[in-house]
């Protein structure tokens, strides 16, 4: 009886979208597949650098690994499978080098299928996945950085080097060609969705991207859903430095607009010590929580302990991200807070 009413709560969970890209969003979406068959994940195609930008320049394809990332993660396939999927050429492949199989795989798809979402929907199915992966769109874009001194910079793998260079913020980062059509399917699962959730992940070129496609920002601000944007842990070098919670929350705000959040999730755990050391060598450090600010412009700060206490990185934990995000809409979906 307790295995039936277990599958039956994941089946009749509630319909949860993750918008992101990059290693925090598949790292979420590990945890979260446990919680609801009804997960939705909606990824950026702004990334031109490694193995995905090789193939984008080669076959004109959007990149493909940061949905592969996350069909990785929502997978139900046998081992040699997860092995094949995550398998990279090694050093003197050739033209194959670093290349990852799972990306290949893909872009063959991708040649077969009249467009890239199909081409995702098609892996997707081969890979039994719990839930749905969605590009944003499927329009070729790039992304274009300006800092506060004005300049510019063009190409989500330029951004990181371009900022230490100019040695100032990012001031706003927008899409060529700007406001692409958002893929139909993800308007509608956001419009559709009881949770929302943005993050984590690089807050300039993994999170914001996905709002600057047309109909994404506008669909998140007027859905019925609990809105949740999850804080990275630390700040990020080349991109987030000496930036606070509340800095994050604002530059989401002014690429979207007013009502895009209700609650901003921070992490309470303290980072371990070695940790904190090695990544102030690449000014990084983890992220301050200015609650008093945060919830100045409207949003919820609410702390956790987020951090996992294995990792070697200072990353979120699975298993405690999950569960925190799960106890959030439960909570407010009892008292119909949202």
């Amino acid at each position: 009886m307790k295995a039936w009413d277990e599958t039956s709560r994941w089946e009749q969970g509630p319909a949860v979208v993750a918008i992101g890209g990059g290693t925090g969003l598949s790292t979420m979406l590990r945890g979260l597949k446990s919680c609801t068959r009804n997960l939705t994940a909606i990824v950026t195609v702004a990334d031109d650098g490694g193995g995905s930008g090789k193939l984008r320049e080669d076959l004109g394809m959007p990149p493909p690994g940061d949905i592969r990332h996350c069909m990785e993660a929502l997978a139900n396939v046998e081992p040699v499978m997860e092995q094949l999927l995550t398998y990279r050429f090694p050093a003197g492949s050739g033209n194959l080098t670093g290349q990852s199989f799972g990306n290949l795989i893909l872009a063959a798809l991708n040649g077969i299928s009249d467009s890239f979402d199909q081409a995702v929907a098609r892996m997707s199915q081969v890979l039994a996945i719990s839930g749905r992966v969605l590009p944003v769109t499927n329009a070729n874009v790039e992304l274009e950085a300006t800092f506060e001194n004005g300049a510019r910079v063009v190409g989500e793998s330029k951004i990181c080097a371009f900022k230490k260079q100019q040695d100032c913020r990012i001031k706003s980062v927008r899409l060529l060609p700007e406001r692409p059509r958002a893929l139909p399917e993800a308007v509608q699962a956001i419009q559709g969705a009881d949770l929302i959730l943005l993050g984590p992940g690089s807050l300039y070129t993994s999170v914001i991207p996905n709002l600057l496609v047309a109909g994404i920002s506008d669909a998140v601000r007027t859905a019925k859903a609990l809105k949740i944007y999850i804080c990275n842990i630390m700040t990020q070098d080349g991109e987030t430095e000496d930036m606070t919670a509340s800095d994050h929350v604002r530059a989401l705000l002014d690429h979207s607009g007013p009502g895009l959040l209700d609650v901003c999730l921070c992490n309470s755990a303290p980072v371990r010590a070695p940790l904190v050391e090695r990544y102030r060598e690449e000014d990084a450090v983890p992220i301050r929580v200015d609650r008093e600010r945060i919830e100045a412009m409207g949003v919820e700060a609410v702390t956790r302990p987020l951090a996992s206490e294995t990792s070697d990185y200072a990353r979120h934990s699975v298993v405690r991200l999950a569960q925190a995000v799960m106890e959030l809409y439960s909570e407010r979906a009892d008292t119909k807070i949202f």
